[in-house]
């Protein structure tokens, strides 16, 4: 898709977090009121038909679109957050970085076998949090999962689609 107006307010913070890596930084499309809305339409008319009953957003860039998103859907939320900040039962996912271990959550009760579950994230670089998450939400048995992305980097040979099982239908709006 690679909307100009998308590409124009994306910020690249080079050498961040560390040397080498250049940061694709969303916060500078969520200030803009037009990206907000482009960003909601083009997910609303990806998904509008797919029958969506909740949207996943990953901790915390994924928390702002799959808000928007959920309410133009008619579709509950479920928060996929790091250990210890829901406050019921829990089921949880860890999975590796590239310097150690990281572990997601969700609660136990956000998901039941009747629902089509969109997972949301800002970014698809190798697809770590992405794919557990998925792995994660697959343990409820929903009917389908979905994955969404606002940027996906494919110039920087990370791959990250080819983390995620085959029945995943993966999107993004911008390729960089």
């Amino acid at each position: 898709m690679n909307n100009k107006l998308l590409l124009d307010n994306l910020r690249c913070i080079p050498d961040w977090p560390k040397k080498g890596i250049n940061f694709r930084d969303v916060t500078t499309l969520f200030k803009n009121p037009e990206c907000i809305k482009l960003i909601t339409d083009e997910m609303y008319e990806l998904y509008k038909d797919k029958g969506i009953t909740k949207i996943v957003g990953i901790e915390s860039r994924g928390f702002v679109m799959s808000s928007a998103l959920a309410i133009r859907l008619g579709a509950g939320i479920v928060l996929c957050r790091k250990p210890g900040k829901l406050p019921c039962e829990t089921v949880q996912e860890s999975y590796q970085k590239e310097y150690g271990t990281d572990t997601i959550e969700i609660h136990k009760d956000a998901i039941n076998e009747n629902d089509v579950i969109l997972l949301h994230d800002d970014l698809l670089a190798t697809g770590g949090t992405m794919k557990a998450a998925c792995d994660l939400v697959k343990k409820f048995h929903p009917q389908k999962v979905y994955a969404n992305f606002i940027i996906e980097l494919v110039n920087e040979n990370l791959n990250g689609r080819e983390a995620f099982d085959r029945d995943i239908e993966i999107s993004a709006l911008i390729q960089v």
